[in-house]
């Protein structure tokens, strides 16, 4: 939690600095020399004022982390369309008699933060097909992780979102981890634990924990806690899974695991554990909510590994670096991969955190299609 404090605290050290930069850009606009009477303190002064006021009319209205994504946006952009128009500026040789740089800038950051606030807000399905030589048959699995009731939507807007999922008519619906928020509200938590319990498929939802699910604050802040949800969710027919592993129809097996931070806490199995003595002819679902045990996942045997935790990245070019670098312990960002014999998928999430924007994915819930014997 501390390295979270620090990491806000930079950001907010750099949007203070942003706002400062901005504040610098655009009294650069004629029409604020004309009000300022082209006094440059006084410009400065006016426009440090009027970007202050805009920001925290941003925090107000959508939260102060995503008042800080729109202030840095906008200084990236900025630095980078100056750096545009004074290469143009020189090519031409030639001054240009407005600033252009500041208008272009201030049209694509609306642009681009209103796609990043679509595509975080509109939920897409994503299908994957998935061959195995296991005779398991045809099983369609739809899978949601991250929907952090409250953030994009809350009760009804996850029951619309269930009742898109039914009409796919899936086998099963699983939920790998962070299903509520720190600060989702108790009646959210129980309407969307209803709308599960309305939901028809053949074999029923199964639930894993993800890292928000239990809080990180006691039940005092958001008025439940994780015995609250579990029974919310057993009384809607939801299957609560914890290191637990079930025979399903006698088809296949799913693995819900315990969240990996439990592994600082309670603890939990390893999968050699929770494998080793399964039917290794039937074929295996895994519900870890962290992607970060893929080679325990393949060297047990697996077939199949759900996860969210990620966000797809969540930011662009964020996703990009961490696909280069690995600056976190994901073993997967984002999508479809296949290690040895085991499929993993990570999915970007059906809602978000507290960032509303995504500019490196989109909101999704997922239709697995697994082919089978």
């Amino acid at each position: 939690m501390n390295l979270w404090l620090l990491l806000i605290l930079a950001l907010l050290v750099l949007a203070c600095g942003g706002v400062l930069y901005l504040a610098g850009r655009i009294r650069k606009f004629t029409w604020i020399r004309k009000l300022t009477g082209d006094k440059p303190v006084r410009a400065f002064f006016f426009c440090t004022v009027l970007v202050t006021a805009v920001t925290a009319l941003l925090w107000l209205t959508i939260g102060y982390m995503n008042a800080i994504i729109c202030v840095l946006h906008l200084v990236i952009f900025w630095i980078i369309s100056d750096f545009i128009f004074l290469a143009i500026q020189r090519y031409r040789k030639e001054s240009f008699e407005r600033y252009y740089a500041g208008a272009a800038t201030l049209i694509f950051s609306l642009c681009y933060l209103t796609a990043g606030w679509y595509l975080c807000h509109h939920v897409v399905e994503t299908r994957y097909q998935i061959s195995t030589d296991k005779e398991v048959g045809k099983l369609r699995v739809a899978l949601i992780a991250d929907s952090h009731v409250g953030t994009t939507f809350h009760g009804d807007g996850f029951r619309k979102h269930l009742k898109t999922i039914e009409a796919q008519h899936p086998d099963l619906l699983v939920i790998a981890g962070d299903y509520v928020d720190d600060d989702t509200s108790r009646e959210d938590m129980l309407e969307c634990c209803k709308a599960l319990g309305e939901i028809q498929t053949t074999y029923g939802v199964y639930f894993a924990f993800g890292n928000h699910d239990k809080g990180y604050d006691p039940a005092q802040s958001r008025g439940y806690n994780e015995e609250d949800l579990i029974e919310a969710l057993e009384a809607n027919g939801v299957y609560v899974m914890q290191d637990d592993v079930e025979l399903i129809h006698d088809r296949f097996y799913l693995i819900g695991r315990k969240d990996h931070f439990d592994e600082y806490g309670s603890g939990r199995k390893t999968m050699q554990e929770l494998m080793e003595n399964l039917d290794p002819d039937k074929y295996t679902i895994v519900l870890d909510h962290q992607p970060q045990d893929y080679f325990a996942q393949e060297e047990a045997g697996a077939d199949l590994v759900l996860s969210g935790h990620t966000h797809g990245g969540q930011l662009f070019p964020l996703m990009v670096i961490e696909n280069l670098i690995n600056i976190t312990p994901d073993d997967q960002v984002y999508g479809h991969e296949k290690i040895g014999k085991t499929d993993f998928i990570v999915t970007s999430g059906i809602s978000d955190w507290a960032i509303r924007f995504k500019t490196g994915c989109r909101s999704e819930y997922v239709i697995i299609e697994i082919e089978g014997e």
